[in-house]
């Protein structure tokens, strides 16, 4: 077994409980913190342009989920078979996997990117775009193009890394790359009065900075992995491998793609403020919900470890201190949103009409926000102890089992109101749904683990 695998098996076994969880899950949430902050830059400096410029980022903004998914359906879906490969020392199985992945999700980005081109304008429409919306929506996308097979390789490269221990190093690669996108986007959108196309390009350089460090990563030979065409394999068993991981991770991404666009749809009728408007929203909240998805990437295999180990109760310490804070970061996260609510809004734009809107909307889904580190916590661990059937349940249920009824529901009934409670309440139906699950696993966890002896401490 490989150094790395022997260090990170030792912090899953050996580690106090909280120390193992910060190491396991601090960088995956920093590295989906820079991810979600991508998309909230270019939100940012596109807000002074134009009611109608911030509308169209936020029509693109399912297409890029799209492409991200791509990338995270084959490197979720390797990184977990790479790992076990590399755990029992087979370093050419190892090779074989991610150099297939990463195969196979440039391939199938490239043929997913030429079908969305080929049929722009409806897909953007079909995603919210109006009449006014539309052209800064194409001119965006016709840019962006060009950086979804980048973006769909150095996600999958963040996760093949990520497998072999080099969380540092994206990490790093990820900062880079966005540090690139914030000094861009005023340079290129306003000193060189590129407007949205400006952001677009940003976005296309920043993302292949973080390319070229991965290249260079790969091309000195550094970290255990060799990537290479004579390690591809159109081997049905591998792709087995990597896609019963990956494919509901691309559910729960096309999902997400799916909700946004239904908003964007629903608020369409209502003028290019709301589009705005519920997008600004969107990218806020996304934000916080990166950084308690990534921070419990980490502790998944910590999770899925001890529970097949046995050791029940460091499962269940580390399960209660992933709730607590995880409740903690929320709510502070949610008094911060409901309190400065309009002046955080009016960073995206100055429309008022604009500001009231997103404000109500935000101060709703960040009191629901609350609950979603308490859903993806039981989430999560039913993935890792491969219950996927009601792993998948929980997960899909926020943004697609609940969402997808209600977004067309409650605007018929509520009109502009029924879309702003659409999240919310689907929300609070997976929280109530999550809750007798995790009901349910806490008493078979307890009624599995031994009685401590006199005295005995929990680690």
């Amino acid at each position: 077994m490989n150094k790395q695998s022997n260090n990170r098996i030792s912090i899953m076994r050996d580690e106090p409980v909280a120390a193992a969880l910060i190491k396991l899950g601090v960088p995956t949430m920093i590295g989906m913190l820079i991810s979600a902050l991508y998309n909230a830059i270019d939100g940012y400096f596109v807000g002074g342009l134009g009611m109608s410029q911030i509308g169209a980022v936020s029509v693109v903004f399912p297409i890029v989920q799209i492409v991200a998914g791509i990338g995270m359906m084959f490197g979720t879906g390797a990184s977990s078979y790479i790992s076990r490969s590399l755990g029992k020392g087979d370093h050419a199985e190892a090779n074989r996997a991610a150099s297939t992945a990463l195969f196979f999700s440039i391939l199938v980005g490239a043929v997913i990117i030429m079908g969305i081109m080929a049929f722009l304008d409806p897909v953007l429409i079909s995603l919210g775009a109006t009449d006014t919306i539309l052209p800064y929506a194409r001119n965006y996308v016709q840019i962006y193009a060009i950086g979804s097979i980048i973006n769909v390789f150095t996600v999958t490269m963040n996760s093949l890394l990520t497998a072999q221990g080099a969380t540092n190093f994206t990490m790093i690669a990820m900062l880079i790359g966005s540090i690139t996108n914030v000094i861009l986007d005023p340079i290129m959108i306003y000193a060189l009065d590129w407007g949205i196309e400006g952001a677009a390009i940003a976005t296309v350089i920043s993302l292949c900075v973080t390319m070229a460090l991965y290249i260079g990563y790969i091309g000195t030979k550094q970290g255990v992995l060799r990537l290479s065409p004579r390690n591809i394999r159109l081997s049905p068993r591998l792709l087995g491998e990597i896609l019963k991981i990956g494919i509901p991770v691309i559910l729960y991404q096309l999902l997400a793609s799916a909700s946004i666009g239904l908003t964007n749809g629903a608020a369409k009728p209502y003028g290019d403020y709301a589009v705005a408007a519920l997008g600004v929203v969107t990218r806020i909240i996304t934000v916080g919900n990166f950084i308690v998805y990534g921070f419990l990437k980490g502790f998944q295999p910590f999770a899925g470890y001890n529970y097949g180990a046995k050791q029940f109760d460091r499962l269940k310490k580390a399960i209660r201190l992933c709730l607590i804070w995880t409740t903690v970061f929320e709510l502070a996260a949610a008094i911060i949103l409901v309190i400065f609510a309009k002046p955080i809004v009016s960073l995206f734009g100055t429309d008022m009409e604009m500001i009231k809107l997103a404000s109500t909307a935000l101060r709703l889904n960040a009191i629901l926000f609350t609950t979603y580190g308490f859903l993806m916590t039981y989430a999560s661990l039913y993935l890792a102890i491969r219950k996927s059937l009601v792993g998948g349940l929980l997960t899909l249920s926020r943004q697609g089992i609940f969402f997808l009824p209600l977004i067309f529901v409650l605007p018929r009934l509520f009109q502009l109101s029924g879309i702003i409670w659409t999240q919310p309440v689907a929300d609070l139906l997976t929280a109530a749904v999550t809750l007798i699950f995790a009901i349910k696993f806490n008493r078979a966890l307890t009624a599995e683990t031994p009685a401590l002896p006199q005295g005995g401490e929990q680690t």
